[in-house]
């Protein structure tokens, strides 16, 4: 029967007016053994795909003839041709003990075609940070199709609000325009039928520079209802070393968990792992219905100790193993401030680490806490590899924001390994740049690195944002296709890919006829363009970004009110910060 449903699904994929193709097979080592989690990298487009756990694999290309890499830890890589119309057997040999394997960098985003070495010209000369590169224009007949990783982390405007809390000036490399976006969940649609996804389009002239345009690509994911969700079984793996000894670390994760616990149904259940000066599984899994069990095992926590990270995670990964449900939510959720001085530390151990878990079923939320010593970095690389996703808790409301008012966002995923292409046309675009989704130097300086999907939460909306140079020989009409925009994701617990596709109209609309929505995520995208000095807004000035924060921000909208007020609070620091540097100049 399943064969029969592939052969239907290739079927219809061949009778549609798409040029879309469905490659299929298996990956097994000499013995014949299938061996799952193969990464598989198709290097035309640098997407990254997975065998499942029989080794097989359904991957999703617009070419009939493609070329492909399989890596597997051990195995010695192999770099095939594949032709769709043919079921591709992959053996992978065994490399010698003697050989270990190069770590491959992520991307956040990737210009189709593009040579690396033309995308290192970014960092050469006027960057004044090391570690995270911003987008650059591009032409759009040479380069039309770019394609971006999407995921629900939302930490950046955390962060930035934390800095400026302390009254201090926000590091560069902490501002995530794309996470700054995702924190408001702005212009929710829910998506029509038995659609996962809406994607909705908005073109409109751009605020900061008259000569460019601003163009708006949302997401929107089907809302999951709770009542009829699957049952979940969560692991909470709480850091209780000595550096959680402070009121905003330990004392609030505590809030936080009671929050979630209060939403626990009698078919969810809950296991608690804790590291520190005690490490181990402090409550076995427990119903959901018994409330004050689980409540009470968190109110006795205490802090101190050392931060055994390595051993709390492979713990929590193995009680989540030992009580997995087939067809449930199982989820790990890690709190901590990333203070791991015991066991795995480098970023690098630890994406080896969680990536080996990636496929198992069991997904990662990761929950930041703390000032001084936090490590967001790390905290990120456990969510990203980790088919999961990322928040920092500041304070009391944003625990309640992330787990309570967002709890099917934060613990439910729709979709794993979502990644968006977005075909500009370039009968109407000269030149472009994606706000956001910047990538490390690391990544653009390795020739192995890859782009990977993130996981897409219930009830999530996305907003990216491009500013485009028109192309002056564009039709005025507006009736022809302004960009193709593609989806590529997978379903929970599911090997094959599925598409979504969306093609964009040419209208353009007066910046001050657009959704108020909008027009405040163009001014989240200045605030972050602002903190990072950014070459493409630097005649914006803190008085223009203020302004236009009051103007089309909702009054109604607490959030959108703070963000007023940040905004505020940060011309207030910078100008007096430049003010007095500028006195030390003249000195």
């Amino acid at each position: 029967m399943k064969g029969a449903c592939h052969i239907l699904f290739y079927l219809l994929l061949c009778s549609s007016g798409y040029s879309q193709y469905y490659l299929r097979g298996e990956v097994k080592d000499e013995s014949g053994n299938p061996l799952q989690n193969v990464t598989i990298v198709n290097l035309r487009t640098g997407y990254v795909y997975r065998s499942g756990t029989q080794g097989s694999f359904g991957i999703l290309t617009n070419q009939l003839i493609d070329t492909f890499s399989f890596a597997s830890d051990g195995y010695r890589p192999e770099r095939l041709i594949a032709n769709a119309d043919l079921y591709l057997n992959v053996k992978l040999k065994l490399l010698p003990t003697s050989v270990t394997n190069v770590r491959r960098d992520k991307l956040s985003s990737l210009i189709r075609d593009m040579r690396r070495d033309e995308q290192k010209n970014w960092f050469v000369g006027d960057e004044t940070y090391a570690s995270i590169i911003e987008n650059r224009f591009v032409t759009a007949q040479r380069f039309p199709k770019t394609g971006m990783s999407l995921n629900v982390d939302r930490a950046s405007y955390s962060n930035i609000r934390r800095f400026l809390t302390l009254n201090s000036m926000v590091p560069p490399d902490a501002v995530r325009i794309e996470e700054m976006l995702n924190y408001f969940n702005l212009n929710y649609k829910e998506p029509q039928g038995n659609d996962l996804f809406q994607i909705s389009t908005t073109r409109t002239p751009c605020p900061w520079n008259p000569e460019s345009q601003l163009y708006y690509v949302q997401l929107s994911s089907k809302k999951l209802n709770l009542d009829t969700l699957p049952p979940n079984h969560l692991v909470f793996l709480i850091d209780v070393s000595g550096s959680m000894d402070m009121t905003n670390r330990l004392p609030l994760l505590k809030s936080a968990f009671r929050l979630l616990v209060n939403n626990l149904r009698p078919k969810d259940s809950v296991a608690i792992v804790v590291y520190g000066g005690i490490s181990g599984v402090v409550l076995n899994t427990t119903s959901g219905a018994e409330k004050d069990t689980i409540i009470k095992t968190i109110d006795e926590l205490t802090a101190g100790g050392s931060t055994p990270g390595e051993s709390g995670i492979k713990m929590a990964y193995s009680v989540a193993r030992n009580h997995f449900i087939k067809g449930g939510n199982n989820r790990v959720i890690l709190a901590t401030d990333g203070d791991f001085n015991v066991g795995v530390r480098s970023e690098a151990e630890l994406d080896e680490l969680i990536s080996q878990h990636r496929e198992s079923g069991v997904y990662l939320t990761c929950l930041g806490v703390g000032m001084g010593n936090y490590k967001d970095s790390k905290i990120q690389t456990l969510a990203r590899n980790g088919n999961g996703n990322f928040a920092y808790l500041d304070n009391f409301r944003e625990a309640e924001k992330v787990l309570l008012k967002e709890f099917t966002q934060t613990l439910y995923a729709v979709a794993d390994d979502v990644y968006m292409d977005v075909e500009f046309n370039p009968d109407y675009v000269k030149e472009y740049r994606l706000l956001g989704y910047d990538n490390k130097v690391g990544a653009l300086n390795d020739s192995l690195a890859v782009i990977e999907g993130g996981e897409v939460g219930s009830g999530q909306s996305l907003v990216s944002i491009f500013e485009v140079i028109p192309n002056t020989t564009a039709p005025k009409t507006g009736a022809g296709k302004f960009a193709e925009v593609k989806l590529q994701y997978k379903r929970p617990t599911d090997t094959t890919h599925h598409t979504f596709s969306y093609s964009s109209p040419a209208d353009l609309l007066p910046f001050d006829k657009i959704e108020k929505c909008y027009r405040f995520s163009a001014v989240v995208a200045m605030f972050g363009s602002i903190l990072r000095s950014s070459p493409f807004t630097k005649n914006l000035t803190w008085n223009d970004i203020v302004t236009w924060a009051i103007t089309s921000s909702d009054s109604n909208d607490i959030l959108q009110k703070e963000f007023v007020s940040i905004v505020q609070q940060a011309k207030t620091l910078y100008t007096k910060t430049k003010k007095k540097k500028d006195k030390n100049a003249s000195q």
